[in-house]
């Protein structure tokens, strides 16, 4: 993995787990990061990560409106 350093104001009291959790949720919402590699990012197990997603207004289920309509009208 990369690792990457940034600077954050002191006024920011999220500890470093807690902003990379965020991140990870980020770009799992993205689609940049499927659950596993999120949660492996994050330093947490799959049901943990599943679990704190909410938090940053994440749905578990990464899944485009679009899609869901095309298969709902396939099927």
């Amino acid at each position: 993995m990369k690792a990457v350093q940034i600077n954050i104001p002191d006024s920011v009291t999220l500890d470093e787990t807690e902003l990379t959790l965020m991140f990870a949720s980020f770009l799992y919402q993205k689609g940049e990061l499927s659950q596993g590699q999120a949660a492996e990012m994050a330093g947490v197990s799959r049901r943990t990560f599943l679990e704190n997603l909410h938090r940053f207004g994440v749905s578990v289920f990464n899944y485009p409106p679009e899609d869901l309509l095309q298969e709902l009208n396939d099927g």
